[in-house]
Parts: structure tokens; sequence; C-alpha cells
């Protein structure tokens, strides 16, 4: 499993898509989980946060039944928190081969921000919504860092060629992603094991 984090507009689901249809792996992103599971819709409106007991649960559910498939995971938004990084089990854990924060300055982000025109995305929100996220993220780390977890940073500055490179070269360095050959193989290793 790999994680992505990234402020806002640092294009980590872009980049957690694009890496998992190149490598034939499952790009699972907590926002989308959660509305998927239509549970919590009017909680996601109001732009407010689902409980973390809950969104680790579901995510746990989740990523469990991925696992059972054989296929590995991009975690892109979770955990969100520390009481969510806190609460993931040391066996999911244990599967985590690297995280990696896409590191944008913020100037940049802002301006990839406000160029989306939303309505909620003045420079104040975005601004007081960083500090939540830089904050948590780095009580996260802390986290992560005490579970023997990598964390790399990787600048997200470029074109979205340029960034997935640098994801790419971060990533075979410490031989975390493979061919999807190298993963058919791991896949039917594991299925003869189980017979």
């Amino acid at each position: 499993m790999i994680i992505l984090f990234g402020l806002a507009g640092s294009g980590k689901s872009t980049q957690g898509q694009i890496l998992a249809k190149k490598y034939g792996l499952v790009w699972l992103s907590v926002g989308q989980v959660l509305r998927d599971t239509g549970k919590f819709d009017k909680i996601l409106e109001k732009g407010e946060l689902v409980d973390d007991k809950e969104v680790v649960e579901i995510m746990n559910n989740k990523i469990q039944e991925i696992r059972k498939r054989g296929k590995d995971i991009i975690l892109d938004g979770f955990p969100r928190d520390v009481a969510q990084a806190k609460m993931i089990s040391d066996d999911l854990m244990g599967d985590v081969k690297k995280a990696i924060i896409l590191d944008v300055p913020k100037d940049e982000l802002l301006v990839r921000i406000m160029a989306r025109g939303r309505e909620d995305d003045t420079r104040e929100a975005v601004e007081r919504r960083f500090e939540v996220v830089e904050k948590n993220l780095k009580g996260i780390l802390r986290e992560l860092e005490k579970k023997k977890i990598k964390v790399k940073s990787v600048s997200g500055v470029g074109s979205i060629e340029m960034v997935t490179k640098r994801l790419e070269r971060e990533l075979f360095r410490g031989k975390v992603i493979s061919t999807r050959r190298a993963q058919r193989q791991r896949v039917m290793r594991r299925a003869k094991r189980t017979v």
C-alpha cells in the first residue's frame, strides 16, 4: 500500500489515479468511498467531517476487500488525522510500503485552486483549510514514523507527466511498485499458498 498526502490542489488524486491505472493498483479515496456508501450525503454536503471511528471502520473493510482480491492500493486522503492514524490496525499499517507527500508551494496551490472558480474557494477559506491539513499532517507523519513507515516528499510542481515521473522514480527506487508482470506473479504465489 502507498499513501499519498498533499494539500488541496497538490494533484494527489490525479497522480493516484494515474499510477493506479498504469500499474494495476486500486486508487482508494476516502471521500469517494464515503460518497459511494450513500450514508453520509447530508454530512458531506454541509462540508462537515464524518466521525473518525466510522471512517476507519469503512476504510478498513474496503482495504480488506481489495487485499483479498490480491490487489495493491494507493490511499488518497486516509488517514485524515492523528485519531484515524492511531485507530488503523497494525496489520493494515504493516502493508504500507511508503507514504509520499506531494509538495507544492502554497502560492502555486492558491493559483490552482482559485482557477477552479468555486464560491467556497476564497483565499481566506483556502488558507484556513491549509492550516488544518498541515497541522493534522504533522501528527499523522509522527504516527507513521513511530510505525516505521517511510515518508518521502516529492515535488508536485510542473506538468502532470513530470510529477508522475518523479513519483515513479521514488516508488521504483524503493521497489514499492513494480511492473504488472511482477504483480501477477505475486498474486499467483499467494494463490498457491492458499491451496
